[in-house]
């Protein structure tokens, strides 16, 4: 028999709030996480462009590469390539040059509205430059005229000197609206789950571009040049780092290193557009590199307070090695400027001069300025936009989820099934985390007398300064103790029983905590990290980046708190006292998927507790790419082949697809349900998670 929920979360609400007393000076939930973050920043610098010492290494390497950074952006496999069905919806005509204003569909709805600008008096193909837009709001009321319309005197000067000129919208701030704030300002982790970054959209529209730009006579395929800065300056490095048709390259204010991003926290001064889901765990030099040995000019200013001086230099010394290997160093150019994260004409002219020298061979003076000239309304694409358009839901889409599942036709099937997804999730969402095989370390901190047993208080050292409270009550007849309850603390567990039980956990209290607790029981509790004594403090908008800086290191805040649970449980059911006792898991709502996950690998747990499970990834937590890999039914199902699972307050229908396979296969284990009924929220139609491998 087990204790009342309300009994076990008052004791770990207890010894949770009693920590600063019992433990001799623990590193801080801040210092434990500043600690953390540059460990693994500086990890993955050290690995990033270091193994390619030869050019042989890199040019074998460069095509893996090339696919890791398309999976990264949600490019792999390649979408479609459907018809672009252009159409010129105006023409403006001027003494030197001629604007057209247009949109394609990079895929069946997917809106791209552009303008394109070119000389009026020469003769082409003319060299292009495709000119991809950063963050400019240009709108009057609820209409949107696109941030091309911000950066017309770029086009116009491309014109005036003898280049074809094609510059797109973003979707976020384009003509038609999308977004690129899903996980910065709206809450939606599932981009993450799902593998989703509107950097790959903007790739896409980049490479979509160049297809339409290659159907129009004045364009000179042999000589596009891309730029743009900001935001716009990103989405060059992407689409040059993937189409080798960009034969030069100049990125303004558009990249920095990992240290820069996650170490001094810039991150919250970026939208998600910035970054590529870090599956792979890349520093963006290695980004940078794929240009190699193309013309490549990276512009910055000195003061730009969201590329910082000092993470440019840093990145173009780690580029500067691999075009040592093509001995192109010449073709790579560092252009600081002074001044803020603005577009200022000192850093318009020397892109102006690079793309002269390699796509016209000339090094003449610039003689005239850019300059815009044109009202807002002259530019827009659309005077009313199209039904059929999904800019502002193509997050929904763009990557597509994993396939609906379908029972295994037979146990070899299922093994074989089970294995590839163990597999891919150690490959594709889980591949951050140090190795499982490593024993978990265990120090004492405490030993308490308590209603005939003792409580015991444990740190579990984990990763340089990360080390995590475990607490343990073992009844006085330990030869007795037939399974230990494993409960796995979250951010509601138990706070509200804090009064009443602080005063005995005072390091000079003498007398012992009284509770009821069965004898033949032993009891765990563990918080993983960012939980009670290793929480940090933030507000939400703080806590929102710090979870968007653990993407960008190739993981998420839940699932590292898995690979937590994994080593918790470990270091308990191998304490000799237990060494053939039942462990069953138990956690609640976010944390019973963590849980669920973790049982994953690990045969200790003989069976799971969950209550209020959410019933998709949608919901949370988020892992990277689990969403295009598999489902939470499906992760139910190969967790239940080796251990019975009950759910407490779910939803029933999370576990249709694992009792369908249990019982197609004969499983003896089965899961069993309490409070059904009462599953609130959970209750709903299902969507986004009935997937499978």
């Amino acid at each position: 028999m087990t204790p009342s929920l309300s009994l076990t979360t008052m004791i770990l609400a207890s010894v949770l709030c009693g920590w600063g007393a019992l433990a001799a000076a623990p590193p801080t939930g801040q210092s434990i996480l500043d600690g953390y973050f540059a460990h693994r920043t500086a990890e993955i610098r050290s690995g990033n462009l270091a193994p390619y010492r030869s050019l042989k290494a890199w040019q074998s390497a460069r095509p893996r590469l090339q696919t890791e950074l398309r999976e990264m952006l949600g490019l792999a496999p390649w979408p479609e390539k459907t018809p672009l069905d252009p159409v010129i919806t105006g023409q403006i005509d001027e003494e030197d040059i001629r604007v057209e204003t247009l949109h394609f569909q990079s895929l069946p709805g997917l809106y791209v509205t552009a303008n394109l600008y070119l000389p009026k008096h020469q003769a082409g193909p003319f060299p292009t430059i495709l000119y991809v837009c950063g963050h400019a709001l240009v709108k009057d009321g609820d209409r949107s005229f696109g941030n091309k319309v911000a950066y017309q005197h770029h086009g116009i000067w491309y014109a005036q000197n003898g280049y074809a000129c094609l510059i797109i919208d973003t979707i976020h701030r384009g003509e038609i609206e999308g977004i690129h704030h899903g996980t910065y300002r709206y809450g939606m982790w599932w981009w993450n789950s799902r593998g989703y970054t509107p950097a790959g959209v903007e790739t896409w529209n980049s490479i979509r571009a160049l297809d339409y730009l290659a159907t129009r006579s004045e364009v000179d395929m042999d000589r596009i040049g891309i730029t743009g800065r900001s935001g716009g300056g990103v989405y060059s490095w992407w689409a040059a780092a993937l189409d080798e048709r960009i034969r030069v390259a100049v990125p303004v204010a558009g990249i920095t290193d990992l240290h820069n991003q996650v170490v001094d926290g810039i991150v919250e001064g970026h939208c998600d557009c910035m970054f590529m889901v870090n599956t792979y765990r890349w520093d963006y030099s290695k980004v940078a590199a794929l240009l190699a040995p193309r013309p490549l000019l990276i512009a910055n200013s000195d003061k730009d307070p969201i590329f910082p001086l000092d993470g440019v230099v840093r990145l173009h010394s780690e580029v500067k090695k691999i075009y040592g290997l093509y001995q192109s160093e010449d073709h790579l150019g560092l252009l600081i400027t002074e001044g803020p994260h603005r577009d200022t004409q000192a850093l318009r002219l020397p892109t102006f001069r690079w793309f002269n020298r390699f796509l016209k061979g000339s090094q003449a003076p610039i003689e005239s300025a850019a300059v815009k000239r044109f009202p807002n309304t002259a530019l827009a694409s659309f005077e009313s936009f199209p039904e059929d358009a999904i800019n502002t839901t193509i997050h929904e889409s763009f990557v597509p989820q994993a396939p609906v599942p379908t029972l295994p036709n037979s146990a070899n099937h299922w093994r074989s099934l089970k294995l590839k997804w163990l597999q891919t999730l150690r490959e594709k969402t889980f591949r951050s985390w140090p190795t499982l095989e490593e024993r978990p370390r265990l120090q004492q901190v405490i030993d308490r007398p308590i209603d005939g047993g003792s409580l015991q208080h444990f740190g579990l050292k984990l990763h340089q300064r990360v080390r995590l409270p475990l607490y343990l009550y073992v009844p006085k007849r330990v030869d007795q103790v037939e399974q230990i309850i494993i409960e796995i603390l979250d951010e509601t567990s138990g706070l509200s029983f804090h009064e009443k039980f602080k005063d005995a956990l005072q390091e000079q209290s003498t007398r012992p905590l009284e509770a009821d607790l069965t004898p033949s029981i032993a009891y765990a509790w563990f918080a993983p990290r960012g939980i009670g004594p290793s929480a940090w403090p933030s507000d939400d908008w703080h806590h929102t980046q710090i979870r968007r800086r653990f993407m960008l290191i190739g993981e998420t805040l839940d699932s590292i708190r898995v690979f937590d649970i994994i080593k918790a449980v470990q270091a308990t059911t191998t304490l000799p006292r237990f060494g053939r006792v039942k462990a069953i898991l138990r956690a609640h709502r976010h944390m019973a998927v963590n849980a669920l996950y973790a049982s994953l690998f690990l045969p200790q747990a003989g069976a799971l507790e969950l209550f209020e499970l959410p019933k998709n990834h949608r919901q949370g937590p988020d892992y990277l790419n689990v969403s295009r890999l598999g489902s939470l039914p499906w992760t139910i199902a190969a967790s239940l082949e080796d251990r019975p699972i009950k759910l407490i307050r779910t939803a029933p229908h999370v576990a249709v697809f694992a009792e369908s396979v249990a019982t197609h296969l004969k499983w003896s284990t089965t899961i069993s349900r309490e409070d059904a009924s009462n599953a609130g929220s959970n209750e709903g139609p299902r969507t986004d998670e009935h997937r499978a491998p």
